[in-house]
């Protein structure tokens, strides 16, 4: 048994056993893979996949037995090289990050620009997956770090470091007169014209529907993106009143004016997820830094060894950066 065998099994589930696809993932050929595995199930004496006439049907029993152990393995694996890459000081690596476009977009690209400095043969991969996607890409082991909101509780399945708060705000055509003028638009206004909001506001446990629900509301959601440049070209165009992330709206935008929102629209916070139970690289721990500056080093450090419980600070508002 080695440790390829058990990187092409996990592979190959996380992949919805679809070999071709796992095989494009671990770089090998399909026929390689699958002679892997079936070398490792002959070592073991058990079937790891019940199988269909030409494909893989499910994970037997045993399999899933294996794939559990399997994953810690190669957990503990990645750990003692990014340990000894940590130690020799290594300014190579990659660095796979889970968030949100809006992060990606708006957050991301000057921390990303301030560790390269330190690390300039660093690969960074960046997956823009919706919110409920990446908790449970992050315990399969597919990423370094995941960068997720939340208006409510704090997210779960890994070392969770609050970063930055954040509101969300309005996006109104400058030829729109409905709210240009006067007092901000209350929870009432909003109700009644269309908006253009991030898709995750179609979940019925959503904080912008529970803040229209607290008043007997039901928004009328016209548009749905996860993109918030898409977003505001669906404002331009006139489909309805955008509700986007505070970080990614330009103030001096010559179409559109900038409102907040009413107050009873909650505050989200920001949080990066690490992986638990796996030593981090250094430079992932700089990426933290360099988004959230008044985390202290020494105390990130020793929370993601496991050497001491975190007493992470109040994370402060985004517009305190500007």
């Amino acid at each position: 048994m080695t440790l390829t065998q058990l990187r092409y099994f996990v592979a190959i589930v996380d992949a919805g056993l679809n070999i071709t696809l796992a095989a494009e993932r671990v770089h090998a050929t399909q026929p390689g893979l699958s002679r892997q595995i079936k070398h490792l199930e002959d070592e073991l004496g058990v079937k790891l996949f019940n199988r269909g006439q030409r494909s893989l049907d499910a994970l037997t029993p045993a399999g899933r037995e294996v794939l559990a152990r399997a994953r810690r393995i190669l957990a503990e694996a990645d750990s003692i090289r990014a340990f000894a890459a940590n130690e020799r000081g290594a300014i190579d690596g990659r660095l796979t990050v889970l968030t949100t476009h809006t992060q990606a977009r708006y957050v991301l690209p000057e921390a990303l620009a301030a560790i390269k400095r330190d690390w300039p043969l660093l690969s960074v991969q960046i997956e823009s997956v919706g919110d409920e996607e990446i908790g449970g890409r992050l315990e399969r082991g597919i990423a370094d770090l995941a960068l997720v909101s939340s208006a409510t509780h704090p997210p779960t399945g890994g070392l969770v470091v609050p970063l930055f708060r954040w509101r969300r705000v309005l996006l109104i055509r400058r030829d729109d007169s409905r709210f240009a003028v006067g007092l901000p638009p209350r929870m009432t206004d909003l109700a009644r014209h269309p908006l253009v909001t991030y898709e995750s506001a179609l979940r019925p446990e959503s904080s912008l529907r529970r803040a229209f629900s607290a008043f007997g509301l039901e928004p009328d959601i016209a548009v749905t993106a996860r993109d918030a440049d898409l977003i505001k070209t669906y404002v331009r165009v006139g489909l309805g009143i955008g509700i986007v992330a505070e970080m990614a709206v330009d103030p001096d935008d010559p179409e559109l004016i900038v409102l907040p929102a009413p107050p009873e629209i909650p505050e989200c916070t920001a949080y990066g997820v690490l992986p638990e139970q796996r030593v981090a690289r250094d430079y992932t721990l700089a990426l933290l830094r360099a988004i959230a500056p008044h985390l202290d080093r020494h105390d990130l450090r020793r929370a993601a060894s496991g050497a001491a419980q975190p007493r992470w600070p109040e994370p402060p508002p985004w517009s305190a950066r500007l």
